[in-house]
């Protein structure tokens, strides 16, 4: 049928809309040289997210939701089509507040705030936040959301934006690099992209978490019209299977082959329509035998148990340390305390799901569009997958919606590669919402036994702990979570005797691999729960426990490592004491968390930051790096290193990340790219400031020159390693949390003071803080991906998440503190993960302190606030599972 409604003023037809089609669908597909982009798909077509939101004869809906067909005669209004001097403001608005990060769930949040605005120009906080209610957002936290939003209403009643930084230096508020085309909507994500030629792309998974591959059957498939190719193992001209560390991840399971979850790809289509390409996907017929799944870690890794990967074993990993003698010293000590903490499976639900775009030029090369975390792993793993040599693939980062480390590992690059050059056409994959929750990998659930020892004193003397990880189908980085998980058992503290295992199980369940605190946040719930429980015992109040044990300069951290600098843990406990004090007074229950957590990989890792700084015209520098934007405000960061070190305006430097220079660095992973990426950036800088002062500063005279930076630190040891002082790690940020509950149970407030190194663009810095302790509380709480006996999740929809939205997300209040990394370029070091480490354990005490109860399990769902935002969601996803 054909569809005509008024879009931005103008009158549109459709002459052929499919049946089924969302509004969503035609705004950004069927509308040719007229789509638009700003409504962006985050979960379409659950109408759970936001994103797309767009207003339908003035009133704000989920265009992902609304049938096509419900738009006919209507008035639809996109960010486009709101007035040019209306876009600046909320454009400039929210970048100058912080009000973004990844940016790709903002549109719809502008929307609803316009929407929200025209009718009432003076709301209140709460106000707004209860409009929001329908919008996730996974960066921020909402807080600076709000902010933004109270901006532009104080503007539109007259008042003035805050002042813009033009300066760009470090250590000032530079507005984030293209936020405010971000705001709008129209900085492009790879979904976004429409080359000419066009094909698009869709997968399809597995039904069974375990099963023997017996036929694949494409003919319906292929029989269909529209669909270009049907790609399956047989079509996979190089390596089939890939990953980052072991190779044991495939592109395609073959048949005589078994699956090893239901994120298992096997086969993919390219069409000329997303619609055409779903169809075709699910009608590929599979048989199987289907076999029972490993579901359980403990059983998993127990003796005869059936190997996830035949041939390999199930236990992926062991990681030990051993300093001095914890079993002696927990026998002598005054006070011992122990628990078995399980923490949860957690979905990142960053808000672009996965896409990538490949496009087919000349001489045989592909190029791949891609929003990973790696880009140089992509070009390594899609080049041997489709047989090329490495310099036929070409590969462009397109900065992307969130990863929070869930885009580490490919997901669709190697197949949207595969079609391309299986059909010369440019072709375009991308996850539905539900298939994106069955792909990528996940936080790990963690098993963890602990002892733990003091003297009458409250010093600690022992740590004895036990770890086991569901690291899921596939390897990923999961030995290396368990490794750091172990390496941080400890936490912050100063422990001359430890013993700690902690293992990496195989499972059908989804894989497991990075997520933001990456097995130190796992770690800080159950070390956190010991220190509270120790408190209690000796009769100490909990901060004063906490600073006696808090390692200085010259303590050994958990690993072995001796830490000579920069160590400013006690500093965050005094620069919250202020605060527990008053909540105290105020007779208010409350909890605290410390943390620790590494900046930069180490282990052995040789790790780099490389950078190019490109003249490309007089008033022009590209600013080349190997990491990726993802949201935390990396290209923001190394533009003002960049600014600082040759006097240049901000406004010269354009941030370009791609595979024309090599500049591999490994994954954007370990709060690691301002301290890595920094220090080449600045190193590039001084070569350029040199040639600039050698024509005086005329930028015009260096046009085509490239000037290099590259930094290496390769001092680091691995784990157990036999050495006397192993360097473990290169920098550790350091972290205290104060958790205030309200006289209902419900978090009143959180107050996180961090050791940052130093705050090289400060509005940047503290929203990274928020945004990680929001995450934090979800991680706390509500938040779980429960999967069933069968290796499936019970539920994938964004609201069956249970992700904290605004009215339940409480004020955080940061205090920066700075105790500068030497090794970090201005001292700085990483801040993008350190945010969530002593969340959960803040709020356990916090909870104790209310009721009674210590709580042993993540989420809390039993506290007030679990209770609030989840009901009865959880026991029910429990009883669907099989779990109750």
């Amino acid at each position: 049928m054909a569809l005509t409604f008024v879009l931005n003023g103008e009158t549109r037809t459709v002459p052929t809309v499919a049946e089924g089609s969302t509004l969503l669908q035609v705004l950004r597909e069927d509308l040719g040289e007229y789509r638009v982009i700003s409504p962006k798909d985050g979960c379409a077509p659950q109408g759970q997210c936001g994103c797309c939101l767009v207003l339908i004869d003035g009133k704000p809906q989920v265009s992902c939701a609304m049938p096509a067909t419900k738009a006919e005669g209507k008035h639809v209004v996109t960010l486009e089509g709101v007035p040019p001097e209306e876009r600046k403001l909320f454009g400039e608005a929210f970048a100058r507040v912080g009000g973004l990060q990844c940016g790709f769930c903002i549109p719809g949040f502008v929307m609803r705030a316009k929407s929200l605005l025209d009718a009432n120009p003076e709301p209140t906080d709460d106000e707004i936040r209860k409009k929001l209610d329908v919008h996730l957002c996974r960066c921020t936290g909402y807080q600076r959301i709000v902010e933004a939003i109270q901006t532009v209403a104080l503007v539109k009643r007259g008042g003035t934006l805050p002042p813009a930084d033009t300066t760009g230096r470090v250590g000032t508020s530079l507005d984030r690099y293209q936020g405010e085309a971000m705001t709008l909507g129209m900085r492009p994500y790879v979904d976004d992209m429409y080359p000419q030629g066009l094909l698009h792309g869709a997968v399809r998974l597995s039904d069974h978490a375990r099963a023997k591959v017996v036929k694949i059957d494409t003919s319906k498939a292929e029989a269909m019209p529209g669909v270009h190719k049907v790609a399956t193992f047989r079509d996979v001209p190089g390596e089939r299977t890939y990953g980052l560390i072991e190779k044991d991840w495939p592109g395609f399971v073959a048949e005589g082959e078994v699956t090893h979850c239901v994120g298992s790809v096997l086969a993919a289509v390219a069409a000329d329509d997303v619609r055409t390409a779903r169809a075709a996907a699910a009608a590929i017929e599979i048989e199987y035998e289907v076999l029972t799944p490993v579901v359980d870690p403990e059983a998993a890794i127990a003796d005869g148990a059936p190997e996830v990967h035949p041939g390999r074993s199930n236990r992926l990993s062991t990681a030990r340390i051993a300093r001095g003698d914890a079993d002696a010293a927990l026998a002598s000590a005054t006070h011992v305390v122990e628990g078995v903490f399980q923490t949860q499976r957690i979905e990142h639900a960053f808000l672009e799901p996965e896409s990538s775009l490949a496009v087919p030029e000349a001489d045989g090369v592909v190029h791949l569009y891609s929003q990973g975390q790696g880009i140089f792993d992509d070009q390594r793993q899609c080049a041997a997958f489709l047989g090329l040599p490495l310099e036929k693939m070409k590969v462009t980062l397109v900065p992307n919606g969130g990863a929070f480390g869930g885009k580490e590992d490919m997901s669709v690059q190697a197949h949207a590669s595969l079609l391309c050059l299986l059909t010369g056409r440019p072709v375009k994959v991308k996850l539905t919402r539900e298939e994106s929750i069955r792909v990528h990998p996940k936080r790990h659930p963690i098993k963890m036994y602990y002892r733990v020892g003091c003297d009458a004193e409250g010093r600690l003397v022992a740590v004895n702990a036990r770890m086991v990880g569901d690291t899921g189908a596939y390897a990923s980085v999961g030995a290396k979570v368990l490794e750091r998980a172990g390496g941080h058992a400890c936490g912050p503290y100063r422990v001359n005797n430890v013993k700690l295992e902690a293992t990496a199980a195989y499972t059908n369940n989804p894989p497991c691999g990075a997520m933001r605190g990456f097995g130190a946040n796992q770690a800080a719930f159950a070390m956190e729960s010991m220190m509270d429980m120790l408190a209690e015992k000796v009769g100490m109040d909990r901060w004063v426990i906490r600073y006696l044990n808090a390692v200085q300069v010259g303590d050994t951290f958990s690993t072995g490592q001796v830490l000579e600098k920069s160590v400013g843990i006690r500093q965050t406990l005094e620069a919250i004491k202020p605060h527990y004090d008053a909540a105290v007074a105020a007779g208010k229950v409350v909890g605290i968390g410390c943390g620790i957590k590494n900046t930069g990989i180490g282990n052995g890792a040789k790790e780099w930051g490389k950078s190019r700084l490109v003249v490309e015209a007089g008033d022009r520098v590209a600013l080349y790096n190997g990491y990726t934007e993802m949201g935390q405000g990396l290209l923001t960061i190394l533009i003002q290193c960049a600014v600082e070190e040759t006097g240049l305006s901000p406004a010269v430097f354009q941030a370009k990340v791609d595979t024309r220079f090599d500049l591999q660095c490994g994954q954007t992973t370990g709060s690691r790219a301002t301290l890595f990426g920094g220090n080449a950036v600045v190193l590039a800088a001084k070569k350029l400031k040199a040639a600039l002062d050698g024509v005086q500063g005329d930028l015009s005279k260096l046009e085509g020159q490239v000037f290099e930076g590259e930094f290496l630190i390769d001092d680091t040891v691995p784990l157990g390693a036999p050495v006397a002082n192993p360097k473990t790690h290169t920098s550790f940020g350091y972290a205290t949390q104060l958790v205030i509950l309200d006289g209902q149970g419900m978090v009143e407030k959180v107050v996180a003071a961090h050791d940052v190194g130093r705050a090289l663009n400060p509005t940047l810095c503290r929203g990274q803080i928020e945004g990680s302790v929001h995450m934090g509380l979800g991680y706390a709480l509500t938040e779980d991906l429960i999967c069933d006996t069968d290796g499936v999740p019970v539920n994938d929809t964004m609201r069956g998440l249970g992700i904290l939205r605004a009215r339940h997300t409480p004020p955080v209040e940061v205090i920066l503190v700075e105790e500068a990394e030497p090794e970090g370029p201005y001292g700085a070091k990483g801040v993008g993960e350190i945010g969530l480490v002593p969340t959960a354990g803040a709020v356990a005490g916090a909870l104790y302190a209310f009721d009674g109860k210590r709580r042993f399990s993540l989420p809390m769902i039993d506290s007030p606030m679990g209770q609030a935002v989840l009901g009865n969601r959880r026991k029910q996803d429990l009883e669907k599972a099989g779990r109750s």
